[in-house]
């Protein structure tokens, strides 16, 4: 590759504070907003035109269940959960009854809601913004550079979040890349005027779909809250593209572009002219592309099999779901052990038993978790991931790819950066020991307040640079609450331990 040298430049520092959050989704605006609720000064840099990434840029207009998989106690609540009361009291969010209730919504009406959360909380907004690099000092990112009409400016901030989905800030900090080798395929949604049956339309293009250069696909449709005679289509798989690549990016918005506006013209020749594309997604419907190593690796058979954490910041109930990278097909894996694989619009399904495959009774857990540690990078001490980079197995991402959850990530995040932001200007042992102390708790003590799970328990302890373990409870009724008394586990007992190898705390 040739190459060509840039001249040095001074860069303005275009805003400073507390929390960086790189990345505007949900993910990263719950993070934003959580810790400014904690006292932090937040920036949130965001390269779309609105908050909400695959909720709204995307049109995935679809969070899942809230409750057990028995739909008999709400294990999630927080942020999520105070989103879509807005919009169920505006008429635009409903629940959909499905084998598992999902929270089906406007995605038009929510990005004025998440507007409306971000200029309440105070969060500092660079819309129209793309992350455009880092400058490290020591072990520490000291700034990020991002590139917007103002041209190249800095941020620089104590704590940052990567928020951004395909862990851009990760990947330059040098934290531990890879990429399962099936990676989940994108689907480019779209907004569709007119009949939604699945079945007439899976019928015209095994019928017609050669003529427009559609294969059939296997895919979801639904109606949208507020919108009449509006349905979201996600039925729309863009295959063969490695999307944290610039170029087959580029390229699958192409395609899947191509494929949209040519379902269109299949239903406007075959059925009615009244069909028609009311609203294509402005950034094709990404699942997956790099993961980054942290200090637990989410695998399937927690998940499947519902393990516990004393540190846990998430609840979960959505099933494994892995769409295949090569063909149509996809396969789901639920909790109580039913498990299918389909491939096309119902074309073949195939039926079966994990539990019962793998020697298991049938009394399967309600739901599953996942712990702090999932947050914790061992690269860099003033980072955060969070989102769908997160480091998992194939099986498990395919269960905590989904907003639901993501949302949670992003939630105790926020709260880990909120409290960790008041140490981060400490280096001492004295003043640290402390706040430490105040900021935890004792051992067993419930906390209310902060973002990621209802009843905190603070019990820390590090020893020798190694995180030992860190104590949170999960959610339970109302306000989804924190990891409020986690301190700043990535951040302050580093810090501590710069100075002193064999502190115990």
């Amino acid at each position: 590759m040739k190459t060509i040298w840039e001249p040095a430049r001074q860069i303005p520092i275009c805003w400073e504070g507390d929390i960086c959050v790189l990345g505007g989704s949900c993910t990263g605006l719950f993070a934003a907003v959580r810790a400014a609720r904690l006292g932090a000064s937040v920036c949130v840099v965001e390269k779309q035109n609105c908050f909400g990434g695959m909720a709204t840029a995307g049109l995935v207009n679809v969070w899942h269940s809230l409750y057990d998989f028995d739909d008999q106690e709400r294990i999630i609540a927080g942020l999520s959960l105070e989103v879509l009361e807005r919009l169920a009291a505006q008429g635009q969010m409903e629940i959909t009854p499905t084998r598992a209730p999902s929270n089906r919504f406007n995605p038009i009406a929510l990005i004025r809601q998440l507007d409306l959360l971000a200029q309440e909380n105070g969060v500092h907004t660079l819309l129209h913004t793309q992350y455009a690099g880092m400058l490290r000092r020591d072990d520490a990112i000291d700034c990020v550079f991002v590139q917007n009409k103002d041209g190249r400016c800095a941020i620089r901030a104590q704590i940052y979040i990567d928020a951004t989905g395909d862990g851009d800030l990760m990947r330059d900090v040098g934290c531990e890349r890879y990429m399962h080798e099936g990676i989940q395929p994108p689907s480019a949604c779209f907004l569709l005027k007119g009949n939604t049956n699945g079945e007439l339309i899976s019928w015209l293009i095994s019928q017609h779909g050669a003529e427009f250069g559609l294969d059939d696909d296997w895919g979801w449709f639904g109606h949208v809250p507020g919108l009449p005679g509006i349905s979201f289509r996600a039925d729309n798989h863009v295959f063969g593209f490695d999307l944290s690549r610039a170029e087959d990016l580029t390229q699958a918005e192409f395609e899947g572009r191509r494929r949209a506006y040519a379902f269109e013209a299949l239903l406007k020749k075959y059925v009615s002219k009244d069909y028609g594309i009311v609203n294509m997604c402005s950034t094709i419907g990404i699942r997956e592309t790099a993961h980054y190593v942290t200090r637990y690796q989410a695998n399937e058979k927690d998940l499947l099999e519902g393990a516990r954490f004393a540190d846990a910041i998430l609840n979960g109930t959505y099933c494994v779901d892995i769409h295949h990278s090569q063909d149509n097909g996809i396969t789901v894996k639920y909790l109580d052990g039913n498990m299918h694989t389909t491939y096309g619009k119902g074309t073949v399904t195939v039926e079966s038993n994990w539990r019962h495959e793998a020697g298991l009774d049938d009394n399967y857990s309600r739901y599953y978790q996942v712990p702090f540690s999932i947050l914790v990078q061992n690269i860099c001490p003033n980072l955060i991931p969070a989102g769908r980079m997160l480091h998992a197995d194939n099986g498990a991402f395919g269960a905590l790819r989904v907003m639901i959850n993501t949302n949670q990530l992003g939630e105790a995040a926020g709260v880990a950066a909120g409290r960790g932001h008041t140490f981060a200007r400490y280096y001492r042992l004295a003043p640290l020991c402390g706040q430490l102390g105040e900021a935890v708790g004792p051992a067993g003590r419930d906390a209310v307040g902060g973002g990621g799970v209802h009843h905190a328990h603070g019990g820390v302890f590090y020893h020798r640079d190694a995180l030992a373990a860190g104590r949170v409870g999960q959610a339970e009724d109302g306000e989804l609450a924190g990891i409020e008394h986690l301190a700043a586990l990535f951040l302050i007992l580093p810090r501590l331990a710069l100075e002193h190898r064999d502190l115990e705390v």
